[in-house]
């Protein structure tokens, strides 16, 4: 695929007030760079013609791919397809297939209005994608030497969509394949691998290998291009043995997105069950897992025992170690995870107790997080120290993750 600088164009007046955190952007970029387009600009511009023709004519000029996220819905406000079509002198045309099916959809679970058929109202000669989360079709033409994409708002819409229809529609455009792979990797952070591999990364220009850094862990993306899709993989997979030889235990997975995913697969191949005790993560480990599909042959069940009054009452610890040692402590984790393990009849149990702030204890300072797993044969306890500064839902989420790694550790033999 030749150079394609790219401009995301996010629609949207809820995106400028704050009222919804623009993910689409993120999302949409990322599964570009796995494909090797470069995206050089985003844009927010808010449910205004005048502004988003002035935004679009600025895209124009200076990108090959003008990818847009949002504003196709049936509301008076959803300006996108119109002010794109008319920029790129295309008229809207009725999709008829998209016309026939907008009303049963629609009827299944609200009431149906006509300014819905709208939706189907496409720029001519433009590739449907059809929408199979919601309502909103998106498409793909090209046009006065630019390729458009125009993509539905809602992320449950524009990220699945993207991924299905959007790269391979890009990908067609190109006589050459493009292959990319990632380590996800816990436990170090994104300038320690750029450290292990920056003489190698600047010398390298296909394959090419970069690392990014994600809210709790980060990924090392290996990226090759060449004629065939086997070609590709052939000249990345040296490369991806290599960073994972040098990583080592810290790599948790091969693209994978989270670690309750690696846990996942590994689960599936020695199946074992589990249960969790969760104090400052609020159940936060139970609603991860169960997140994904095929979650209830392995997790049991949990208890969120946020006060002391349940640690000791439902999880039976006993209240004169919770006065002497205090809530967040070594003792009550390992007795947290023992607890829910016995409770449940499960092979393994995960305790989680600590301050996410943003009050401390009077003993601890916030971030102080004491992550235990249990088995039959031995408890393990981790004590974290994650930063008075970082916020409650960092904290949450990194005790979530090293709950995990245990058991990650755990399941491939690794010590814990």
């Amino acid at each position: 695929m030749k150079k394609i600088d790219t401009e995301i164009i996010s629609v949207g007046t809820e995106l400028l007030l704050g009222h919804v955190t623009n993910t689409d952007a993120r999302d949409v970029s990322e599964l570009l760079s796995r494909i090797g387009v470069n995206v050089r600009w985003h844009t927010v511009v808010g449910d205004n013609p005048g502004r988003l023709r002035e935004s679009v004519e600025i895209a124009r000029g200076r990108a090959d791919l003008i990818v847009t996220t949002g504003g196709l819905g049936p509301t008076c406000d959803d300006l996108t397809k119109t002010v794109l079509a008319e920029a790129f002198g295309l008229p809207l045309v009725r999709d008829e297939a998209e016309y026939a099916g907008l009303y049963d959809f629609i009827q299944l679970g609200r009431i149906f209005t006509p300014n819905n058929y709208a939706q189907a109202d496409l720029p001519a000669g433009c590739t449907v994608f059809h929408n199979d989360w919601g309502t909103a079709p998106g498409c793909a033409f090209e046009a006065q030497g630019k390729i458009v994409i125009m993509m539905p708002g809602p992320p449950c819409e524009c990220v699945p969509m993207f991924r299905k229809y959007a790269i391979p529609y890009l990908r067609k455009l190109s006589d050459e394949t493009i292959v990319s792979h990632s380590l996800r990797i816990f436990g170090i952070g994104e300038s320690t691998v750029d450290q292990i591999f920056r003489d190698e990364m600047n010398a390298m220009t296909n394959p090419s290998m970069a690392p990014y850094a994600k809210e709790c862990d980060c990924l090392l993306q290996v990226t090759a291009k060449a004629r065939s899709e086997a070609e590709a993989e052939a000249m990345i997979r040296p490369v991806m043995d290599h960073a994972r030889e040098k990583l080592g235990d810290a790599v948790y997975g091969e693209d994978v997105e989270t670690l309750e995913e690696a846990v996942m697969q590994l689960l599936k191949a020695k199946p074992l069950t589990f249960a969790a005790a969760e104090s400052c993560t609020g159940g936060d480990i139970a609603r991860r897992f169960t997140d994904l599909p095929g979650a209830s042959a392995f997790f049991l069940g949990g208890v969120v025992s946020y006060t002391n009054g349940v640690k000791a009452g439902v999880l039976g610890i006993d209240p004169a170690l919770i006065e002497e040692k205090g809530a967040v402590s070594f003792e009550v984790a390992k007795e947290m995870a023992e607890r829910v393990r016995a409770i449940t009849g499960a092979d393994l149990g995960l305790g989680v107790t600590g301050l996410a702030g943003p009050d401390g204890d009077g003993v601890h300072e916030v971030g102080t997080v004491f992550v235990s797993m249990a088995s039959a044969e031995k408890t393990w306890v981790r004590e974290l120290h994650l930063g008075a500064f970082r916020t409650r839902s960092f904290i949450r989420r990194m005790a979530g993750n090293h709950a995990f790694d245990m058991l990650r550790r755990y399941l491939t033999g690794l010590e814990v």
